[in-house]
């Protein structure tokens, strides 16, 4: 097999709308590289009990692809996951996969302008551009607590949920309350003889208006038009939202009021109530929708302990007091800002990513980063969104990757690196936008911001500038190197 023009790394929601549209414009000669054995990303990786999207499906889909027959209005993990599959396989992009490939080393070659990928078990491929589609949520994440190895049960991260340890009548302790504690607690105090949740930071909830289609709501939708405008209707609710994000923290206010009725509403027991508000502005952590989170913390076989860790036991954690416990869930989360860093990149004239990003990662518009010629992210720095659906960033970005393919062709250059003023400009821009936002002015830290305390994760706007603002790719922002 010859050596293919394109190289996808990553075959999640990213790489598979990547290479649909690859396809869709005439490129046929590229592969994706997936370091699991099977296509799917985040949705397959996570198969923790109650794992289901917290975006509507409707709108957590792609545009060109909707999906009448969702079964509810928040999808739950097999679903979503299937619809993926269902996708690359439609789309004639199943074929172009090669499983196990985990890739290592990326290299910019300034005498071919062409790139060398090395996958870990050997293979070199050298492709003309490399479309990164890793995602940000999957490196799991967990927290440096003194005795963590000596636990003498199963231990394991809602990631990389063990599905053969039964938790069934056993005392199990849950660290972490973001979005993935607050789908697995409710699950988990079922069928566990006690479940212990250690919160550091109490979430902000609101309710989830999740309900299941009817066998005829279904059959409605799928007339002509009906599903594009259920989505139409959800994607500006949504960006209603992007309000108090986007424009002033004191637009939150009403997103506060109905996340504390919410609370008031489902936790009677006013110790309880205190132990779980926020002492941040809601926002500047990702706001978790669920309702049967908090009536889960009131059942008898449920604590919730807000001390911190200090050590972890053969048998037990200490969190003020003891507290025995036969296996562990970490709902800690993922290495978001550094989910990069690990890997050896290296642009034009030796120059390595992790000095590039020295000072903090930063891209032009989330996709492309001077010195990388020819080298794309999607879901790149300053891409992540607390309100809507990012698979419709995605596809904006997918756009304008195939633009600046086109305008490769167009000009017969062979690679196009962003000009270090366009960057440096976007990224100002970026940053008088964010810091007097809800993510820094807050008062919190989240797994948005960097060691620094710089958000690197969010973009700061509505969906639909970005969109705009990615439509067309400006020529004068690159430099075209033949």
């Amino acid at each position: 097999m010859g050596e293919p023009g394109i190289v996808i790394i990553g075959s999640g929601f990213a790489g598979i709308c990547m290479a649909i549209k690859l396809k869709q414009a005439g490129h046929h000669d590229f592969v994706i590289l997936e370091k699991a054995a099977e296509l799917g990303g985040t949705w397959r990786d996570n198969t923790y009990p109650g794992c289901a999207c917290d975006v509507p499906s409707h709108m957590y889909s792609y545009s060109f692809e909707l999906n009448p027959g969702w079964s509810r209005m928040f999808s739950p993990q097999e679903e979503i996951h299937e619809y993926l599959r269902r996708c690359a396989a439609k789309y004639g992009v199943t074929p172009h996969i090669r499983y196990g490939k985990n890739v290592v080393s990326m290299e910019y070659d300034d005498a071919t302008r062409s790139w060398t990928v090395t996958t870990e078990d050997g293979d070199t491929l050298r492709p003309n551009a490399v479309i990164s589609a890793i995602g940000a949520l999957h490196i799991p994440k967990f927290p440096e607590i003194v005795g963590r190895e000596t636990f003498a049960g199963p231990a394991f991260h809602s990631a990389e949920w063990d599905h053969a340890a039964d938790l069934t009548g056993k005392r199990v302790a849950v660290i972490g309350t973001g979005a993935s504690a607050v789908q697995f607690v409710p699950q988990l105090a079922r069928t566990a003889r006690h479940v212990t949740v250690f919160q550091r930071t109490a979430p902000w909830l609101h309710p989830k208006p999740d309900f299941a289609f009817s066998p005829a709501a279904r059959r409605l939708l799928r007339l002509p038009g009906a599903a594009r405008a259920l989505r139409a209707g959800i994607y500006w609710a949504l960006e209603t939202r992007a309000l108090g994000f986007a424009v002033h923290p004191r637009l939150m206010k009403a997103h506060e009021r109905l996340a504390l009725r919410h609370l008031r509403a489902q936790v009677p027991d006013p110790e309880l109530r205190r132990a779980l508000t926020p002492d941040y502005l809601i926002g500047c952590k990702r706001i978790i929708v669920s309702s049967d989170y908090y009536p889960a913390l009131t059942r008898p076989n449920v604590t919730l302990v807000t001390d911190p860790i200090t050590e972890i036991r053969e048998h037990s954690l200490v969190a003020g007091q003891e507290h025995e416990a036969d296996a562990i869930v970490y709902g800690t989360g993922f290495k978001v800002t550094d989910a990069l860093a690990a890997r050896h990149i290296v642009g034009r004239n030796g120059l390595k990513l992790q000095d590039a990003w020295r000072d903090g990662i930063e891209a032009y518009y989330g996709i492309a980063t001077s010195g990388f010629p020819n080298l794309f992210f999607l879901l790149g720095p300053n891409t992540g969104l607390g309100h809507t659906s990012v698979v419709f960033m995605i596809e904006s970005q997918v756009r304008y990757v195939i633009e600046c393919l086109r305008l490769l062709s167009r000009t017969q250059a062979r690679a196009v690196d962003v000009r270090p003023r366009a960057q440096r400009a976007f990224n100002d821009r970026l940053r008088a936008r964010l810091d007097p936002l809800v993510w820094n002015a807050g008062g919190c830290r989240s797994w948005y911001l960097d060691e620094q305390g710089v958000n690197r994760t969010i973009w700061p706007g509505f969906t639909f500038e970005y969109w705009a603002r990615t439509r067309k790719v400006r020529p004068g922002a690159y430099e075209l190197i033949y």
